[in-house]
């Protein structure tokens, strides 16, 4: 079983985590961004002062590459829009290592798609409503759609999706769009494109916005909902668990993110900054972390309900959400339905 979307197997990660090595790593090249997402896990993105520069992004990609890392993946900010894109796809692309890009599309006109053709980029284009008016507005910016549906358009002229070109398309789960979400699934798999939904991360701008959140109840509905598309539509079978539709989330035990100002964290949810990479190789800073370590031994660490749950082999809950409502990474997830405090609600 694959899983995260890592395109990893169980035997791999867990041989990953017995010897302290990587297998994916996500990376801020800027937090730059021209969108104002509602849900937006960081709170301001309009400048970021200090950040890395391309010799030290390179770097770190490198030290993640010789700690056993087959895949990178790019987040912001929004990436389309930085200016050393190309230079860094092709670097990565050099190095032999798996690229996946999150964007929201803006700078991909027909020759940017056509590069991240070429280099075989992953791309996973954020997509939160076919309706227009309702994408603007999570999007926080007017003409958000069009920008999105334009990107889509010159990524499917570039021959995405195809066996050689993934392309998916990423939606938060919230109240304003939980309605259509079962037909753009099946829009989506239509398509052969590969739909990431996912539970929205309550932190930064999705805390301001309490208007975006849906209730316990609500998303194992539409889990369950989506689950019996894919097995009666389209022949796929899977167990609904949040916090990823479909999936699953075990990304601290091969993964990490280091942001664009150099902070090595757990994940873009578990906001505790590990280090530095100016300070200390990425290595020492991953071998020598309580926080790191803490996760990696999820089965013996996780406090109350997650680590009774009958899916605690395979699963530990959204550790962003736990850290972020509760302050500790290591307590029950208070937004998952398995969760008595939440069945109470």
């Amino acid at each position: 079983m694959q899983i995260y979307n890592l395109e990893f197997t169980e035997k791999e990660i867990r041989e990953a985590v017995a010897t302290d090595r990587l297998l994916s790593m996500e990376i801020e090249f800027s937090r730059i961004c021209n969108f104002r997402c509602s849900y937006c896990y960081v709170a301001d993105k309009s400048e970021c002062a200090n950040e890395l520069s391309r010799m030290e992004v390179k770097d770190v990609i490198l030290q993640a590459k010789a700690l056993g890392a087959r895949k990178i993946i790019i987040l912001g900010g929004e990436p389309s829009i930085y200016p050393h894109l190309v230079e860094m796809v092709q670097f990565l692309s050099s190095e032999g290592l798996e690229i996946e890009m999150f964007t929201n599309g803006t700078g991909i006109d027909d020759d940017l798609a056509e590069v991240l053709a070429r280099e075989r980029v992953r791309v996973v284009l954020k997509m939160n409503s076919r309706d227009a008016a309702l994408q603007d507005r999570l999007a926080g910016k007017k003409g958000a759609f069009q920008i999105i549906n334009n990107a889509l358009i010159a990524l499917q002229n570039a021959g995405y999706p195809s066996d050689k070109l993934f392309l998916a398309i990423s939606t938060v789960i919230c109240k304003q769009n939980i309605g259509e979400l079962p037909a753009m699934w099946q829009w989506l798999r239509q398509e052969r494109i590969e739909p990431y939904f996912e539970v929205i991360t309550p932190q930064a701008n999705a805390i301001e916005n309490s208007w975006l959140t849906v209730d316990s109840a609500e998303l194992k509905a539409l889990f369950m909902q989506l689950s019996d598309i894919d097995q009666q539509q389209f022949g796929r079978r899977w167990e609904p668990q949040p916090p990823l539709v479909g999936n699953k989330c075990m990304r601290h035990q091969v993964s990490c993110v280091v942001t664009a100002t150099g902070d090595v964290m757990p994940c873009v949810g578990v906001t505790i900054a590990l280090d530095n990479i100016r300070n200390t190789p990425l290595a020492d800073i991953l071998k020598n972390s309580e926080v790191v370590n803490n996760l990696k031994n999820y089965r013996e660490m996780i406090k109350g309900e997650c680590r009774d749950c009958e899916k605690a082999d395979e699963c530990y809950g959204c550790r962003g959400a736990a850290y972020q409502l509760t302050g500790d990474y290591l307590a029950s997830d208070p937004t998952c339905w398995r969760n008595a405090s939440c069945k109470k609600k």
